[in-house]
């Protein structure tokens, strides 16, 4: 091996350095997260153990096991087992920590305990975002993502998985019970072992269906008639990456900056659906960005007339595209948008050129529902492009002026869908990516929201980083206080 680079001997004594700071670059993200953390108010944050106890063993400060915590998320290590090795053995977590090394006890303890205070720092990342001034736009995009939880779908259950899981139970005992039968009208001697281990199968069977029955009289009681047993606040979603199967999980809703992409509001749901998030997530970014007149892009999938409405009470403008879902459209018939209305008499014309006039009110779900249509019908002669019924009436909401301000905003903003795409689709990659496309490892609504806020902390803060540099990025921190 005389022709290869040499390594030293193990025995040979090393000169290290007399610091420790001599191991760490001045361009080294552990500085970022120095800086950051050490100008934070841990106690007006809310996190437990900011002022010490007058008695008693002493005990680490949050400050440390955020350091450590915020290291291990910008560095794709999330286990608390994992990031008491780390402060072992990584020079980066020494100098960050000043060589203190938690138990994983300890650091796991401080994520459990101290939610409200990990999600105040997200906050204020994006405060310090805010006035480090790089929200210059006030356009945000707005998506959700399926995550998984550490529930597994076999112990997630329905009231049509039960009895699915029923029927398959009754045939495999019926199955069992004809093989039974079979080996009795055989020699005993020879098939006692294969009774004795059919019988045990079917013991095992009608055990659990025992299960299950205990297991649908707790379901009556969920409101929503699903129960997760290893993680009770996580539900089976459908995602579009799996068609006709279900992912128990978390729905995780983000509006990211469209010029920085940074995420400025997130949040933590266990609804499959995202048409009823748009309002409340436009708005908590409308203040953690500090924009009036804030405008927020969204797929099909936020499309609501009451959340469209609430985005316009609150000033901002949605582009929310209408989803095609139209019946009439699918039978080759007039879709509603050939209709025009015409404001002035408060009428509709229709693609033969007659009016259809209101007609009559009525409320469905909270809404007035205005409806319209025309004597003409019968005998019009395209009625069969029209409609199946004597008469072609036509729906309209009282605030339906809301929604046809949206489509006349996006026929004004053609590549408002591209730039919803390109901002926040990537941004849900990443996040899958650092946590290694696998589950969340906490239980329960609370905890995988802290997890998230970690998660998001992190990524904001890397995205700041290469915006501004580490030098610079520092230098600001200190210069706000964050």
């Amino acid at each position: 091996m005389t022709r290869f680079i040499q390594g030293s001997d193990r025995n040979q004594v090393t000169l290290l350095p007399e610091c420790l700071d001599d191991f760490i670059a001045e361009d080294n993200t552990v500085r970022v997260v120095d800086a950051f953390i050490g100008e934070l108010d841990m106690k007006a944050l809310g996190f437990e153990g900011a002022m010490p106890a007058a008695t008693g063993r002493p005990s680490y400060h949050p400050s440390v096991l955020l350091k450590v915590y915020l290291y291990g998320y910008l560095n794709r290590i999330q286990s608390s087992r994992r990031l008491e090795r780390e402060c072992q053995r990584n020079v980066e977590l020494m100098w960050l920590t000043g060589r203190l090394a938690p138990d994983f006890k300890t650091i796991a303890d401080f994520r459990r305990d101290n939610g409200k205070g990990i999600r105040n720092v997200c906050r204020r990342f994006v405060l310090l975002c805010r006035e480090l001034k790089l929200f210059t736009q006030a356009v945000v995009a707005i998506d959700g993502s399926k995550f998984k939880a550490v529930n597994n779908r076999e112990r997630n259950y329905t009231p049509g998985k039960i009895e699915r899981r029923e029927r398959e139970i009754e045939e495999s005992i019926q199955r069992y019970l004809d093989a039974l039968e079979t080996a009795d009208r055989t020699q005993p001697i020879e098939i006692q072992a294969k009774t004795e281990r059919l019988q045990g199968k079917i013991q095992k069977m009608r055990q659990r269906m025992q299960d299950l029955q205990k297991i649908k009289a707790q379901l009556e009681t969920q409101p929503d008639r699903q129960l997760s047993q290893t993680d009770p606040d996580a539900r089976a979603m459908t995602t579009h990456s799996a068609k006709g199967t279900a992912m128990v999980g978390y729905n995780v809703q983000t509006a990211v900056d469209t010029k920085n992409h940074l995420i400025v509001a997130h949040e933590i749901t266990n609804t499959g659906s995202d048409r009823s998030q748009l309002s409340k997530l436009a708005l908590e970014a409308s203040q953690a960005m500090g924009r009036a007149g804030l405008q927020a892009i969204a797929d099909r999938g936020y499309y609501s007339g009451q959340e469209l409405k609430a985005c316009e009470d609150a000033g901002i403008a949605a582009y929310v595209p209408k989803p095609m879902t139209s019946s009439a459209n699918a039978d080759g018939r007039f879709d509603k948008g050939d209709f025009i209305y015409i404001a002035r008499e408060d009428e509709y014309q229709c693609p033969a050129g007659n009016r259809a006039i209101h007609r009559f009110t009525s409320e469905e779900k909270g809404m007035q529902i205005r409806i319209y249509w025309s004597s003409a019908c019968i005998g019009c002669a395209i009625k069969a492009q029209c409609t199946p019924s004597s008469y072609r009436r036509i729906r309209r909401w009282e605030h339906e002026a809301v929604m046809e301000s949206v489509q006349h905003r996006l026929d004004r903003m053609p590549q408002a869908m591209t730039v919803r795409k390109s901002t926040v689709e990537h941004v849900f990659g990443t996040l899958k990516h650092w946590m290694g496309w696998t589950h969340f490892l906490t239980r329960g609504m609370g905890n995988v929201s802290t997890e998230m806020s970690l998660n998001v902390l992190a990524y904001n803060l890397k995205r700041v980083i290469s915006i501004l540099g580490i030098t610079q990025t520092m230098k600001a921190m200190r210069l706000v206080g964050a």
